[in-house]
């Protein structure tokens, strides 16, 4: 399997929207390759996702990939499994940020350590900011969500209960200026309460992966326009 390599924010070879952020790491891990430049796309959200989230995820991640986004996501069971598996299914590339080293014997949830083979396999990467060895602890999960949401130009969230690390990764997106998405649901569903709140917060309300890339287009004009202002 591949090396883990390390990259300083120094470095040529460091992601360039990651050094924006605040408290950008000063170094990462990584296995497989990591491209300083490319169009990344963050798809987060529960663990505990119904079918109808598993479904809009797959449909999603598929539609990105084959527009030449990278989809990032955290590893994780649920949402982030199903963002990743339907860009590997495709043989697309697709980022896995860890709050854990990179060594299979610290990855976590050890279930998806057959599925992180499957990224590196597709020509995708695995990156950290800890060293292998380290298990992860319930801080390192929260702070892991800035990468997610730092590497890209906008971030969607399918289903996350009020209280979740989803809408962790969208507050540190809304800190870091990055376009904040977010998929309705049922009132009556707990999954959907998170995203409803983003919604009523100024995340973009979504039905599908055309309403973001309008929104993206929308944005990316607005910015070359006030830059040439």
């Amino acid at each position: 399997m591949d090396k883990i390599q390390i990259v300083s924010i120094k470095d040529k070879g460091y992601p360039e929207a990651l050094k924006k952020i605040p408290r950008a790491p000063k170094k990462l891990y990584f296995k497989g390759s990591l491209l300083p430049n490319e169009k990344c796309f963050a798809i987060v959200g529960t663990r505990l996702c119904t079918s109808y989230g598993e479904k809009v995820t797959t449909k999603i991640a598929e539609d990105l990939t084959e527009k030449n986004f990278t989809i990032v996501s955290g590893l994780a069971t649920g949402i982030d499994t199903y963002s990743h598996l339907a860009v590997v299914k495709k043989r697309k590339r697709t980022i896995a940020v860890l709050g854990t080293g990179l060594d299979e014997k610290s990855i976590y949830p050890k279930s998806n350590i057959e599925l992180s083979r499957k990224i590196l396999e597709t020509g995708g990467c695995l990156v950290s900011e800890y060293p292998p060895g380290n298990r992860g602890s319930k801080f390192t999960f929260p702070e892991r969500n800035r990468i997610i949401s730092g590497l890209s130009v906008g971030v969607l969230v399918i289903e996350a209960k009020q209280k979740s690390g989803a809408l962790i990764t969208a507050n540190w997106a809304k800190k870091q200026g990055v376009q904040v998405f977010a998929l309705p649901g049922s009132i009556y569903s707990l999954n959907s309460k998170g995203c409803h709140y983003l919604i009523k917060n100024g995340a973009k309300l979504i039905e599908n992966s055309d309403d973001i890339l309008e929104q993206l287009k929308t944005t990316q004009k607005q910015q070359s326009f006030f830059t040439q202002k």
